[in-house]
């Protein structure tokens, strides 16, 4: 009886915005989701948050599941959705390499960087960076970890679910980040860290669930135009798009713009590492959800357990991008409308609407992360550093006024989205610029004995300037053109490591006519042998070196099975 309801509803009530006609089944979903999420994250208030571990950290008692589902939630936004699935349509699953590969980095900030993080309970990794080096290296990361978080968690993402939701719904783009950027600040600022992870678990599954059904339409699908078999399905689409891993000349005969991406299979093993040690082993928007943890064991294995979620998005994400490049390249001009057409032509009503609650799903999960981190940056590095002695409820004060300060800013600079020719290839661009310095400064830091303050305060400034300019060399409204990558041949993955290259060079030198650390600090914030890592005997069957073994051996089948 529900079922036939159901259906009837789908088929007679309808509701007008703009110049398109939502069925009120979806657009009950939508709201039902959207006021859902708000008042859950609303309930996390409570008056024993009122401190900064409480508020900013989850009074350090998020477990492994939670901190893993987290961490996809904040990593995985509109425009990973949206983005995919174009570049699935255009050049296939070579971009799943930036999802795999996350398994290899978020395997590192298990084993490399997280003890030391649980064990010197910092609130901030520019914190910790004090601790190791000194105050400069501080200031000089916090600059960089606020504009990364504005900029790309924030502002790109906000600008990219508003015109999807335009889309959609003909919302005009403006009320759209209104409405999105509101919800998310209410329950961020009523429940902290708290709200964010609780919503982001909730969000995470209604994310893997929505793109799972519209994959699963998808193959539905293939049947109806004569695909009955995976076989059948590779002859059908471009040479090399069911390929994960290419060299310069498969790429090309893929898609020529599938070069200057720096998609080639050394480009990925070189470049990828240097952005993903910055993303994801120093980025507060994804360290803080580990910061956050209740024991260094579940500080280790959320990362892994995020390691094996990031496994999904090329099936699930990349590849019905190639289901529509399949069943709609006729009707597709533009590879960013692959998603919009995919769900308009393979989904019924009322799962269109539980597909945009996935959406919303990754827009308000990875503003929400990002949103914490800057509140929390402000509140400890800047604020509480200026004034040492604020008491703890006046920082939360300060934390919850930046975070409307903050969105505020985001949403004004989300509207120059459009300026973009592809937001999602912006992104890896300001990543390449900033990651290079942080990754030797945080990689050397914690593995090199004789790693100063002098060197590591010298490799940021260096570092970032020589990204940014890099940035802006290849910034088509300053310069015209793709310097680095059209005239020079050095795409931004391998700009990317050429980079690190050079502040690797420049650390160790200057490292090297320059005064040796305290003792003392190396002893606390640097491993002393390599292979402290993972020396130890494994007693127990749900140890996390078992659970990186499985990642590790499930990812070269994967690597094997799809190259």
């Amino acid at each position: 009886m529900c079922f036939v309801y159901w259906r009837f509803l789908a088929k007679t009530n309808y509701i007008k915005m703009g110049n398109i006609i939502i069925p009120t089944l979806d657009l009950v979903i939508i709201v039902v989701f959207l006021v859902g999420i708000t008042l859950i994250g609303v309930a996390q208030i409570r008056k024993k948050r009122e401190t900064t571990e409480a508020f900013f950290l989850a009074s350090r008692n998020l477990t492994w599941g939670f901190i893993g589902a987290s961490l996809f939630a904040a990593n995985i936004s509109t425009i990973h959705l949206v983005g995919l699935a174009a570049s699935g349509f255009n050049e296939g699953l070579v971009w799943g390499n930036f999802e795999w590969l996350a398994g290899v980095t978020l395997i590192f900030l298990a084993l490399i960087f997280a003890p030391f993080y649980f064990k010197s309970r910092i609130q901030t990794l520019p914190e910790f960076l004090e601790r190791r080096y000194d105050s400069r290296s501080r200031t000089v990361f916090a600059f960089i970890a606020i504009l990364g978080a504005l900029f790309v968690h924030i502002g790109l993402s906000l600008y990219a679910g508003a015109v999807i939701f335009e889309k959609f719904f003909g919302i005009n783009v403006l009320t759209s980040i209104g409405i999105i950027a509101l919800l998310t600040l209410i329950y961020y600022v009523s429940g902290g860290l708290k709200a964010v992870v609780v919503t982001q678990a909730i969000q995470t599954v209604i994310l893997i669930l929505g793109a799972a059904i519209l994959t699963i339409f998808g193959l539905f699908a293939l049947p109806d135009i004569g695909i009955y078999s995976f076989a059948e399905l590779r002859d059908t689409v471009k040479p090399g798009q069911l390929q994960i891993l290419h060299s310069m000349a498969s790429i090309k005969a893929v898609s020529p713009e599938g070069v200057n991406s720096g998609l080639t299979w050394y480009a990925c093993f070189l470049g990828y590492p240097v952005l993903g040690l910055w993303y994801w082993c120093s980025d507060q928007t994804i360290v803080q959800q580990v910061l956050a943890a209740r024991s260094r064991d579940d500080a280790q294995k959320g990362p892994v357990f995020a390691g094996f979620l990031k496994i999904l998005p090329v099936f699930i994400m990349v590849f019905p991008g190639i289901i529509g490049y399949v069943l709609y390249r006729d009707q597709i001009n533009d590879a960013n409308e692959t998603l919009v057409t995919l769900i308009h032509n393979l989904l019924p009503t009322g799962l269109i609407g539980i597909f945009s609650a996935a959406l919303l799903a990754a827009l308000m999960s990875t503003m929400a992360a990002a949103i914490n981190s800057i509140s929390t940056l402000i509140s400890v590095d800047i604020f509480k550093r200026i004034q040492p002695q604020t008491p703890e409820k006046k920082l939360v004060r300060i934390g919850r006024m930046s975070a409307v300060v903050i969105m505020i800013l985001a949403a004004f600079w989300s509207t120059q989205g459009g300026k973009f020719s592809s937001i999602f290839d912006a992104i890896n661009r300001v990543a390449m610029a900033l990651s290079p310095p942080v990754a030797t400064v945080l990689l050397f830091g914690v593995l090199y004995k004789r790693g100063t303050k002098e060197a590591s305060l010298v490799t940021l400034i260096v570092g970032l300037t020589l990204g940014v300019i890099a940035f802006i060399m290849d910034f088509k409204p300053i310069t015209g053109d793709l310097i680095i990558t059209n005239r020079l041949g050095i795409p931004f993955m391998m700009q990317a490591w050429w980079l690190f290259c050079i502040c690797v060079v420049i650390y160790l030198t200057v490292s090297r006519f320059t005064p040796k650390p305290d003792p003392e600090i190396i002893k606390n914030y640097t491993w002393l042998r390599p292979l402290d890592i993972i020396r130890g005997k494994i007693t127990r069957w749900n140890d996390v070196r078992i659970m990186v073994i499985i990642l590790v051996i499930t990812l070269i089948i994967l690597y094997v099975i799809f190259s």
